[in-house]
């Protein structure tokens, strides 16, 4: 790290500093010791994982046969999936992440593994939808029904869930006008997608969910100011506050 007279500053090799707490948090949550086991959650191959925004709603579903670890860091931080590529899932709005790890037994064929993990991600999604207070998350495509499973969404295995924002970068991201910034340009950017390419209907849902996301945000957020209190009389051009036109006033 360079230094200069003010104290340390960041050099060019440096990441920056969200960046670098994130992926402590995430290294951190997959060193965690999976309840019950000896293993740690970034052993387990086979799973399924949910992500949480700021507001503990859940967001996106996915499974994965390759590892958990290695499939949640490219969503993550690597933006190597499709979800990212194509602006359905924006990394920046994951604040928790909840894991149902699908032990590999080895008495079962693999093709009965991946029969009880397409369950098993049927039955998180579900539970997301059913969770969540727009009934909506923002996957583009619903995992098909298994029929006769004992996986059901208000009977899952045993999961972990934990925070992989610092307190530092939860101060920084988690403030509502930030937010609101950020999800309106996720909107803006799958709305390009939407509009230069063929889209499936579960892309389309995905924005109408997105901008329904963002408007309650940005309602939230106007209602905990004042709401329509706030809102001043006067003519449209005129300056809404003296605060507005100290720079001009300076002049």
């Amino acid at each position: 790290m360079a230094s200069t007279i003010g104290g340390p500053r960041l050099g060019l090799s440096d990441l920056p500093f969200e960046t670098e707490a994130l992926r402590k948090g995430i290294k951190k949550f997959f060193a965690t010791t999976f309840p019950g086991t000896s293993q740690t959650i970034g052993s387990y191959k086979w799973g399924v994982y949910a992500f949480f925004d700021y507001d503990r709603e859940p967001i996106y579903v996915g499974q994965t046969k390759e590892g958990l670890k290695t499939r949640i860091r490219r969503h993550l931080t690597n933006q190597r999936t499709d979800a990212v590529a194509m602006n359905v899932l924006d990394p920046f709005e994951v604040f928790e992440i909840q894991v149902w790890p699908l032990p590999e037994q080895t008495a079962k064929s693999t093709s009965i593994l991946e029969g009880d993990l397409n369950a098993l991600e049927r039955a998180v999604w579900e539970s997301a939808i059913k969770e969540s207070r727009f009934n909506a998350i923002l996957n583009e495509k619903d995992p098909p029904f298994i029929e006769n499973t004992h996986y059901k969404f208000d009977n899952l295995p045993p999961s972990f869930r934990g925070v992989i924002v610092s307190p530092q970068v939860d101060e920084l991201r988690g403030h509502p006008d930030v937010r609101i910034a950020r999800r309106a340009e996720t909107v803006a950017r799958l709305a390009r997608v939407v509009v230069e390419r063929q889209v499936s209907g579960g892309l389309r849902r995905t924005l109408a969910t997105q901008s329904r996301r963002l408007s309650s945000l940005a309602e939230e957020r106007f209602a905990a100011l004042g709401g329509q209190k706030s809102v001043q009389e006067g003519p449209e051009d005129a300056p809404s506050s003296r605060e507005d036109n100290s720079d001009l006033d300076r002049e």
